[in-house]
């Protein structure tokens, strides 16, 4: 393993290398650091001072006059322009609640706090608009800090817990004033005279992943001195936040900052706006935060064998899940070009190693999955790519949003909306004499989401801990329960077939295997199959003769009266000719006449076709020929504006026809006699012709009922529905709108002609005519409610 990579695999342990004044400092987490791992150091140690010491920026950091302005730093800049835009917000506090039994010290607790405080400017560190407009920083006087207690110790034992948990939640989603607070604040809830519950809560703006493990380890010094008498054990630092701000914004420009941006120029040229992940619900056009996570976990055996693959490729375990979690992503969105965003320390200096305050810095991270890689190509490409990166990133993630200038959206957040965290932050050490403490899992309640999603990973003895932070207004949880499901399975073949194509690995359970291909479509059902869908008409005007079928204007149909309208033109029909599969034509405006055209080329066993008088006469013209139409039902006033109709015309509105029709026996006409079968055809809907000439899609009689079979299971219908019949029948809403209240007993309510086109008419015929279910396509349902359309059944 080369130096790189072992500095990388020692960062990933929780063990920091600094070189302060030629000589190599080690910063490791309790138990990190093994004799093997110490023996590895020493015998690098000259190469690791040599490289440390030429990839340290140019510039020292050094403590400045207090008298000058001092600018906020880039990334300080970026979170007091959004706090200005939101007017504040809770969503960059950073809660904590340590639950803590024994005998507590609250006068030594304030001691610490204070000097904590007055040991780190930037915790006492408020924000004005300068000159220019941009934040300036104002240093306020060190002075004794406050810690309030909330006693809880007289509330009955039952209700304590809720009260706790009212308090945690709003302690944790309290502002910071960025122009007066202090950016850390305190509380303490008395539970009893030997348990409390200390809430801690910084401003993001002061503070990162790496200052609350020092917050935690300064806090146990001081609480621990000063519950013993002694003096603040802690050296005085020799430089603050204020020095590095200063320090950034010399050293990071002219050259220095070309030669830095122009990576990221090159890196993220031509990225792509959002990510194609599915999403559940429809992204709201102004971003939200509301969030939610779930946690899963990686066995250890499956983490132990990532990282063998990891360590023959020269790569540290993030590289690994990075490369992993690209794939999962490149599955699930089918995409190639994957963009993650990680955090990154940027704690190169050893002089800011001590410091609390904000010098977390986001990297964006690039993956190419086209030509069909291995696991460990990408894993190699991982591990070049994240090295690149990691030399490159003194560069605030603010600034190359600026330099890039991608589309702006309120949408979502610019270059990613999905993150990467690997937390190998030293989390400090909690040692308080005479307490137990104990961290709280509800870290006052908060559920924010300050990106689509983040994969948060925590390395355990047992394996890998992952919490899936999401937006809930993006995604359900059971997807996101999936998706982490999918990334066990898919980081299981991954390390099994490392040299195979990404793509060409499972990535489904097989129980899940079963439900796509096998439950999901098993999709029998016993529906009418052998019966012609008017026969189910028939079958009930036989059993409710007087029932009410059909309402036009204030007029109504009986079933009874409208079969036997039906089956006379049905007979006329046939002694015309008509017979199975032969297509007539309907054209004709909304009215009873339509229902009973529609009913009669049925029972004649022929499949109807709409005409829609509106449409051009070349249209119709062309649906004549190639229907190859003899006969087409009509009205006499559509024969002077479509002549070509007259030869073929059975107008119902004619006198003469009229008589002929009533003249027409009124029985159904068996199906056996027509030679009709359920594999006729029904209808025939033409196409809008938009990508070429109209087509004639040919339906029927089996499919139309199972197609009404399926929704009346689905929505149901009964004798007591009343339908509404609004859409054009040229449209194939329509048919279902006609035949399934007519099949299952139901009411039809016929709206007059036009009448789609004026929702406030057909609210109010709606209302008159007391419609208990209607058919709505999107845009139609989104202009009735804009009318106020309330209390319908809508389906």
């Amino acid at each position: 393993m080369n130096v790189i990579d072992f500095i990388n695999f020692l960062h990933e342990k929780k063990i920091y290398l600094k070189v302060q004044n030629g000589k190599l400092q080690i910063n490791a987490a309790k138990g990190a650091m093994t004799q093997t791992l110490l023996a590895q150091l020493k015998e690098k140690k000259g190469q690791i001072i040599e490289y440390l010491d030429s990839t340290k920026p140019g510039m020292d950091i050094v403590r400045v006059s207090r008298e000058q302005v001092f600018k906020a730093s880039y990334s300080q800049q970026s979170l007091w322009l959004l706090e200005q835009i939101d007017s504040g917000t809770e969503v960059y506090n950073m809660p904590a609640a340590l639950k803590l039994t024994g005998d507590l010290n609250l006068i030594a607790i304030q001691q610490a706090f204070t000097s904590v405080v007055a040991r780190h400017e930037s915790l006492r560190t408020c924000f004005a608009a300068g000159e220019d407009g941009e934040p300036i920083q104002v240093i306020q006087a060190a002075e004794p800090f406050d810690v309030p207690v909330t006693d809880l110790s007289g509330v009955a034992e039952g209700e304590r817990e809720t009260q706790i948990r009212i308090l945690v939640t709003k302690e944790a989603a309290l502002e910071f004033d960025l122009s007066r607070d202090l950016m850390l604040r305190a509380k303490l809830i008395k539970v009893s005279s030997q348990e409390h519950v200390l809430l801690v809560t910084m401003h993001h703006i002061a503070s990162d992943g790496w200052s609350m493990g020092i917050l935690v380890n300064e806090f146990s010094h001081l609480y621990s001195a000063y519950v013993q008498g002694q003096e603040n054990p802690l050296p005085p630092l020799a430089i603050q936040y204020a020095d590095y701000a200063n320090w950034q914004r010399q050293w990071l420009q002219g050259e220095v900052l070309d030669a830095q941006m122009g990576y990221w120029e090159k890196q993220l040229a031509d990225l792509p706006d959002v990510h194609g992940l599915p999403l559940d619900y429809p992204r709201p056009s102004i971003q939200s935060f509301a969030g939610d996570v779930y946690v899963s976990t990686i066995a250890k055996d499956t983490l132990d064998g990532l990282k063998d693959v990891c360590q023959r490729q020269g790569a540290t375990l993030f590289m690994g899940l990075h490369a992993a979690f690209s794939v999962l992503l490149s599955r699930y969105s089918n995409e190639k070009d994957i963009v993650l965003g990680t955090p990154v320390a940027n704690r190169e200096q050893s002089e800011i190693a001590e410091l609390i305050g904000f010098f977390v810095n986001t990297l964006v991270l690039r993956s190419n999955l086209s030509g069909n890689p291995s696991f460990n190509e990408l894993l190699r490409q991982s591990k070049t790519m994240l090295l690149e990166g990691y030399a490159h990133q003194q560069v605030p993630f603010e600034q190359i949003v600026e330099r890039l200038q991608p589309q702006r959206s309120l949408s979502h957040s610019p270059l990613f909306q999905v993150m990467i965290e690997f937390q190998n932050n030293d989390e400090g050490n909690l040692s308080l004499p005479g307490l137990t403490a104990q961290y709280l899992d509800h870290q006052g309640g908060m559920n924010v989401a300050k990106f689509d999603l983040t994969l948060n990973i925590f390395e355990g003895q047992d394996g890998l801990h992952l919490g899936w932070h999401y937006n809930t207004d993006l995604f359900k949880r059971e997807s996101i329960e999936g998706m982490s499901q999918h990334f066990n399975l898919l980081l299981a073949e991954l390390l099994r077939l490392p040299e195979e194509s990404v793509f060409a690995l499972e990535l489904v359970s097989d129980e899940e295997r079963r439900q796509i291909l096998c439950d999901w479509n098993d999709t029998q059902a016993d529906f009418p199959s052998q019966t012609c869908i008017h026969e189910l008409f028939e079958h009930k005007a036989e059993q409710n003769p007087q029932k009410e079928a059909l309402v036009y204007q204030g007029v109504a149909f009986s079933y009874d009266e409208l079969n036997l309208r039906a089956n006379q033109l049905a007979h006329y029909l046939k002694a015309q000719g008509v017979k199975p599969d032969t297509l007539v034509g309907l054209c004709i405006e909304r009215s009873f006449d339509m229902v009973i055209g529609l009913l009669g080329i049925l029972k004649a066993g022929a499949a109807f076709v709409p005409l829609e008088p509106s449409y051009p006469e070349a249209r119709i013209a062309y649906m004549l020929d190639d229907g190859d139409m003899g006969i087409v039902i009509t009205q006499q006033r559509f024969l002077s504006e479509l002549p070509l109709l007259a030869p073929l015309a059975l107008c119902l509105d004619d006198d003469k026809v009229r008589d002929e029709l009533a003249s027409m026996p009124q029985n159904n006409q068996a199906v056996s006699s027509l030679g009709l079968c359920p594999h006729h055809l029904a209808y025939v809907i033409y196409t809008s012709g938009s990508t070429g000439k109209p087509k004639g899609v040919m339906v029927e009689h089996q499919a139309l009922s199972n197609r009404i079979y399926w929704m009346d299971q689905e929505y149901t219908s009964t004798p007591q529905d009343r339908f509404l019949q609004k859409t054009p029948f040229s449209f194939d809403v329509s048919v279902w709108e006609f035949i399934w209240p007519l099949t299952t007993g139901a009411s039809l309510v016929l709206a007059k002609p036009e009448g789609h086109k004026d929702p406030a008419y057909l609210s109010s015929l709606m209302a008159q005519e007391n419609i208990t279910k209607v058919h709505f396509v999107p845009s139609m349902l989104g202009s009735m409610l804009a009318f106020g359309l309330l209390g319908i059944a809508v389906r």
